[in-house]
């Protein structure tokens, strides 16, 4: 069977939370209101704590994208990937990256986070396969609906195992990258968990379980080394 390595990307293969810039980036351009920010915040504030309402979040978040056009909020997130995410990607993490390819590995992006991040990121580095929260789209527009579950939490065991059987894929040898406690049980679910910028909560209990851990700094981003960009 083949072994994986999966990487989290929010404080993991980049040095930010994604939503506060992509809210910020919907503010700059007159997508979104002021309350659309606070709202955001305060939902970042709670996840940081490990005490989100997933199912909340996400029905709130849905408000802005209904009855969008998908062309347009992908074009619109090319931008603001290259704009205001690529300078945040740690070069430190695309070696890993990297060194897991030379190793054979396979290659995947696990994230609470739209594949209109994580599309662009995996273009950047070389990871093909992309698993993500899913939004509806019917006739090329969003409804406004997510598939269930969403990627996060107990919910990325379930798009790993299902990812894990259709790549032929051991997760108990493979490997899981993350920062936060809220990927607790896919950590517990590879055999090689490893911790990258810990949240308080995860870092106590990486030390506990003698999991490694991995501290990067703002001056581990970018600009990715050209032999590793893909």
């Amino acid at each position: 069977m083949a072994v994986a390595a999966l990487f989290d990307v929010d404080g993991t293969l980049i040095a930010r939370n994604s939503a506060p810039l992509y809210m910020r980036h919907l503010r700059r351009t007159g997508q979104a209101r002021r309350r659309d920010v606070a709202r955001t915040l305060y939902f970042l504030a709670r996840y940081k704590l490990g005490l989100l309402d997933i199912d909340r979040a996400v029905t709130v978040g849905m408000r802005w994208v209904q009855d969008r056009r998908e062309a347009d909020v992908r074009a619109d997130c090319q931008v603001w990937y290259q704009r205001d995410v690529r300078p945040h990607l740690y070069a430190a993490m695309a070696a890993t990256v990297e060194a897991h390819r030379q190793a054979g590995h396979v290659l995947a992006i696990v994230t609470s986070a739209t594949r209109y991040l994580a599309e662009p990121i995996g273009s950047e580095l070389g990871i093909a396969h992309l698993l993500v929260s899913q939004l509806v789209v019917r006739d090329g527009v969003f409804t406004g609906e997510p598939v269930r579950p969403v990627c996060y939490g107990a919910g990325k065991i379930h798009w790993a195992e299902r990812f894990a059987a259709e790549h032929d894929v051991d997760l108990a040898e493979s490997y899981f990258y993350t920062d936060s406690i809220t990927d607790l049980p896919l950590l517990e679910r590879v055999g090689h968990p490893r911790v990258v910028n810990p949240d308080p909560r995860l870092r106590r209990l990486a030390q506990r379980r003698g999991w490694p851990v991995r501290d990067l700094h703002p001056e581990d981003t970018a600009p990715i080394p050209l032999a590793l960009a893909v």
